[in-house]
């Protein structure tokens, strides 16, 4: 097949391009939320320790609601699911705001944030369900491709948005605007859906019958903390070299290859299995990786960095493809799971990523990121045999 043919077949299909713009606007807090309440919480109480619990709590309630979104889905259909969520995320968000400002306890400030990320709607397990239920199996590559490049998009226009938004007024009212837009996108994106009903042999304990999907989540913790670890070690190898302003362009570089690599690699069909292209993608994430220890010049980083982005969202692309392999009619819980996943890799692997910097230089951080992709592969070699047949 041409390459681009899975992408015309796939934005043929009715209401996939709206769905795609409405996805997009619905997913701007998904990186603007944890920033802006870091901001919120230390300008009105001065703490960075509350912000930085604040932002914690923000991030642990979106991985453990996460699977029950996905359960709640694949049960009851995304509608309900992402209208309760929509409010919730956004009303939280408003009254951490309000909150912060008017002097509430500390404690109201982590409840709200927890419940701000509790409620994060779950667009891209939503779309997953949406597109990958539409396309035959030859297009889900494409399909899956799409929701890694628009939520990417996403999570490199929200924080420029916010930005401008703190430069006109104050972090606090760019947070409220923000989560307002992202929750009228969110309404909007489910009301565009064509696949509203529940999956109709979803059942509790199909996420984790089939052994090939247990070990699919320890491949994709793996990954989660090489993403962890390289986000540590590019800011700390910034402040190192004495230029902290490069870590913008340098965090560019990984989030560019993923829009790269995800466009690219969904614009054609692949004839090896899943299992296969996760293991060299894993492998050849690791192997870009390992050499920025040794890497000096700061645009050869950039490359390298880019490089290795490319490899990103083919993998979590290919992890959703095994997905439908391991947990049919429970995908929206497993896609909830691999989320939760990725976010937990990454907890891990920017606390190893930290003590190593600490301890041994900021260089090495991108030592431990390409060990996690290392282990990550061999993991997913596994898939490979009897444990990744269906």
């Amino acid at each position: 097949m041409a390459p681009g043919v899975p992408y015309r077949k796939l934005f043929g299909l009715p209401g996939v391009t709206a769905q795609a713009v409405l996805g997009f606007l619905a997913q701007l807090t998904q990186q603007v939320a944890p920033a802006g309440i870091v901001l919120v919480v230390q300008a009105s109480s001065g703490s960075l320790v509350l912000a930085g619990l604040a932002a914690a709590a923000f991030g642990i309630g979106a991985g453990m609601a996460r699977p029950v979104q996905g359960r709640l889905i694949d049960r009851r259909g995304p509608r309900g699911v992402l209208a309760v969520s929509a409010s919730a995320h956004v009303t939280a968000l408003i009254a951490l705001v309000i909150g912060a400002g008017s002097g509430w306890p500390g404690w109201t400030t982590v409840a709200l944030a927890w419940t701000a990320g509790a409620g994060l709607p779950p667009i891209s397990v939503t779309m997953r369900i949406e597109w990958g239920g539409r396309m035959a199996a030859e297009g889900r590559t494409a399909a899956y491709s799409l929701v890694y490049l628009v939520q990417e998009l996403a999570i490199l226009t929200g924080p420029l948005l916010f930005g401008l938004l703190i430069a006109l007024v104050s972090a606090s009212v760019g947070l409220g605007v923000v989560a307002a837009a992202a929750g009228a996108g969110t309404l909007a994106f489910s009301r565009a859906l064509k696949v509203t009903g529940p999956s109709l042999s979803a059942g509790r304990g199909r996420v984790f019958r089939h052994v090939g999907m247990r070990v699919l989540l320890g491949v994709v913790v793996l990954l989660g903390g090489a993403i962890g670890a390289l986000d540590v070690g590019v800011p700390a190898l910034a402040v190192a070299r004495g230029i902290p302003a490069a870590t913008g362009p340098l965090v560019a570089a990984l989030a560019l290859g993923g829009v790269a690599g995800a466009a690219v690699y969904g614009a054609r069909q692949w004839a090896a299995a899943p299992a296969l292209r996760l293991s060299g993608l894993l492998l050849v994430f690791g192997l870009a990786l390992a050499p920025l220890v040794l890497v000096s010049s700061l645009p050869l980083f950039w490359v390298v960095l880019f490089a290795g982005g490319l490899m990103v969202n083919p993998a979590l692309t290919t992890t959703s493809l095994l997905v439908d392999e391991f947990a049919p009619g429970a995908q929206a819980e497993a896609f909830g799971w691999v989320s939760t996943a990725v976010s937990m890799g990454a907890a891990a692997g920017a606390g190893v990523a930290g003590v190593v910097a600490q301890q041994f230089g900021p260089s090495l951080p991108f030592l431990v990121a390409a060990g996690f992709a290392g282990l990550a592969a061999i993991l997913s070699s596994l898939l490979l045999g009897p444990i990744g047949r269906p």
